[in-house]
């Protein structure tokens, strides 16, 4: 790989659209790239090679003309990388669901909290993810550009921003997902039924049960939640979220 502009026939160019360019080494942030073909290179390998995964690749054009990744380039030709199209469908028109990597621990919780169907583990290893991904047909969520590349995952995204709130933004604006706050229990992703006083006393403090009039219980882990001294930033990320997917 190189920056260079020079035509060559055994090369191709490749122009990356500005929101593929954090995929590039520092020198090559311009988005210009020349990339070199070897035997049995599609246009897929290239653009992996040069760092950008093809999950986030969405129009490739090879000279005006627009080319699966599976082309082979003859060389010489102009190459036009344009990222995914945003808000993106999920592969089949299903309602998204999702998985987290290892790494994206406080995402998940902010996605269960708006409702969003959120698996996560903290110690999965690379080949225990892409197998549930697959199974459960759940896009995978990850910051790993290489976990991106292995070709038996389904479908995945990278995560674009280091704070929570703006890889939450990131993943609202990319697929713009039905939410439902309240719903779903943080911890374990199950889903929140409404519960009576009565049913959740010996799960609270008295205290607690003095003050609050709702509350709701886990289906599956059986945590009792109620809106409490936490609600205020919670309540912000909910509204904030709603509002971003409102605009997108």
């Amino acid at each position: 790989m190189s920056g260079s502009d020079a035509p060559d026939p055994s090369t191709v160019t490749l122009t990356l659209a500005d929101d593929l360019h954090l995929f590039l080494p520092p020198r090559l942030r311009a988005g210009r790239v020349t990339a070199a073909i070897a035997d049995e290179s599609t246009l897929g390998h290239l653009v992996e090679s040069a760092g950008v995964p093809l999950p986030e690749v969405g129009r490739l054009v090879v000279d005006g003309a627009e080319t699966p990744a599976s082309y082979r380039p003859v060389g010489g030709e102009a190459v036009e990388v344009y990222a995914v199209h945003r808000p993106q469908p999920v592969p089949g028109g299903a309602e998204p669901a999702f998985l987290l990597d290892v790494h994206l621990g406080t995402l998940a919780r902010r996605m269960r909290l708006l409702g969003l169907d959120t698996a996560y583990h903290n110690d999965c290893d690379d080949p225990v993810l892409v197998e549930q991904a697959n199974a459960e047909h759940r896009v995978l969520l990850t910051q790993d550009r290489g976990l991106l590349r292995r070709r038996n995952l389904w479908f995945g995204a990278y995560v674009r921003g280091v704070r929570p709130d703006a890889q939450l933004d990131d993943l609202l604006r990319r697929f713009a997902p039905r939410l439902r706050p309240w719903t779903r229990c943080t911890s374990c992703n199950g889903h929140l039924t409404a519960a009576t006083k009565d049913s959740v006393a010996a799960d609270v403090e008295p205290g607690t049960l003095a003050a609050f009039e709702n509350f709701a219980r886990c289906d599956e882990c059986a945590r009792v939640y109620w809106h409490g001294s936490h609600g205020g930033r919670l309540d912000e990320i909910v509204d904030t979220a709603l509002r971003t997917v409102a605009q997108v």
